[in-house]
Order: C-alpha cells, then sequence, then structure tokens
C-alpha cells in the first residue's frame, strides 16, 4: 500500500515537471504556431529512419568511438568473469544507498521512458511556437535517445545475462547509457554549466543500477561510455547554430586596414 502511494506520489510529480521543464529554452510569452507541431513531426519522421542511419554510421565508425568502446567492453568482460562485479554487488547489498522514495524516483527519471516522454515535449512546445533551433536541439536529444536504446537493446538480447537480483537482460545498463546519452547532448549543446549537473544526475542513476542489484559494476560502466559516445557524436554532428536554414559562421576580416569581426549566414541549394 505503502509502496503504491509513493508510486502515485511521483507520478504526479514527474507529469508536473515535464509540463514546467521541458520548455526551459523557449520563451514563456512567445504565441503559439498553430498546427507547426504536426506538420514538423510529419517532416522530420519521414526523413528519421535515414538520420538514425546515418548517425549511426558517423557513431560507430569513428576509430576513436570504436577504441573507446572495445576497451570498456574489454574491461566490462573482466569484471565479469573476476570477482570484481561479484564483490562490488555483495558490498553494495550490505550497505544500500538509496530507499523508498529516493530509489523509486532515480529508477524512473532514471528511465528511456522519461528522457523519450521529456523530448517529446520540449520538441511538441518549440515546433508549435515556431522555434526551429530548439525544435532541431530537441530531435537531435531523440535521435540520440534511439540510437542509444536500440544499441543497448541489441546488446542485451546477444548477452542475455543475469543481474545481482536474477532479472534478465542485464548487460549493459540501459537506464545508465540513456542517462548518459542525456547527459552528453546537453553538454554539448549547453556547456559545462548544464553538462556538469547533467552527468552527477546520470551518475547517481547509474549507482542506484547497482545500489538496488538491478546491474553488475560491468554493466553500469559499459552503459555510462555507450551513452557517452552515442551523446557527444550525435549532438557535436548537428549543433551548428542555424538561423531559417542558414547555418551561422564566425567572420574575421580586416576593413581599411582594421579587423574587424562579425559573423556570416551560409545556405547550400
Amino acid at each position: 500500500m505503502g509502496k503504491n502511494v509513493w508510486k502515485e506520489s511521483l507520478r504526479v510529480v514527474i507529469l508536473s515537471s515535464l509540463i514546467l521543464n521541458a520548455g526551459f529554452a523557449v520563451e514563456v510569452n512567445e504565441p503559439l504556431k498553430k498546427g507547426g507541431y504536426f506538420e514538423a513531426a510529419r517532416t522530420d519522421i519521414g526523413k528519421w529512419p535515414n538520420r538514425i542511419f546515418e548517425d549511426s554510421k558517423s557513431t560507430f565508425l569513428r576509430m576513436d568511438n570504436i577504441a573507446a568502446l572495445m576497451l570498456v567492453g574489454g574491461a566490462s568482460i573482466a569484471m565479469h568473469n573476476t570477482d570484481a562485479d561479484k564483490n562490488i554487488a555483495e558490498n553494495m547489498d550490505r550497505h544500500r544507498t538509496f530507499k523508498g522514495f529516493a530509489d523509486e524516483g532515480l529508477n524512473i527519471f532514471g528511465g528511456p521512458g522519461i528522457h523519450f516522454a521529456a523530448t517529446g515535449i520540449w520538441y511538441a512546445i518549440s515546433a508549435n511556437r515556431g522555434d526551429d533551433f530548439n525544435k532541431d536541439r530537441a530531435w537531435t536529444m531523440m535521435t540520440a535517445l534511439m540510437i542509444s536504446n536500440a544499441t543497448t537493446a541489441a546488446l542485451k538480447g546477444i548477452v542475455n545475462n543475469k543481474a545481482p537480483n536474477g532479472s534478465s537482460f542485464a548487460w549493459p545498463s540501459g537506464h545508465t547509457a540513456s542517462s548518459f546519452t542525456v547527459a552528453s547532448v546537453l553538454d554539448e549543446f549547453y556547456g559545462p554549466e548544464i553538462g556538469i549537473p547533467a552527468y552527477g544526475f546520470a551518475s547517481v542513476v547509474a549507482w542506484r543500477m547497482m545500489d538496488a542489484g538491478d546491474h553488475w559494476a560491468s554493466d553500469v560502466v559499459f552503459g555510462g561510455v555507450l551513452g557517452w559516445v552515442v551523446g557527444h557524436t550525435v549532438a557535436g554532428k548537428h549543433k551548428q547554430l542555424e538561423v531559417a536554414g542558414f547555418q551561422v559562421m564566425p567572420l574575421t576580416a580586416s576593413i581599411s586596414g582594421e579587423p574587424a569581426t562579425g559573423i556570416i549566414l551560409a545556405r547550400l541549394f
């Protein structure tokens, strides 16, 4: 009974938070653009499969990303095939950090479902207000989440190992990968002022997954690096500033012998 009350309370808090905060990057008093969301979504969804494919290639065919994932993959295997995972899990079980509301809250807020929902609201608000800048950033977040979570699901299906609590499909941790994807995209878009707190929250989510026995340490280590790789690569590829379809680029020049700086708008036709 008490656990159900906690869950219902969390749902109310989550819904309120998403509605109030998903539009953090748009002007509150900006008038809505009627039909903007449906028109934008129809266009973006039609192009999405190709974008996911191209961004996946950009992510997983980069040599530095391949090296990072192979390195952490090897470390993850070593942790699981030795006593490292077992010792960490036993220590976590003896010294639980999160219980009750905190445990359930981190499980919900750190999950892919909330990440997709918040991003969808961000996209809808931006599209309805005609804010192409934030709409594109929201769609980039959505794409990164799709790539990260699809990769995680595929790896879970291939490996299908047991978690400390006995549940299936442990490796890698989907909560951790998704949370670090969000943090990495925010870091690329908004810098360390937003990125560092986001990474902090993602790390707490990773700790909670081990603390609750939902995952081995090796699961969250690989999940975290996977999310970091996907988030930074996808957001880094699409974070160029655009205005009305024109890419905004810095300009340095000399006018009458005097140095001058400004911007130029560039677009391919």
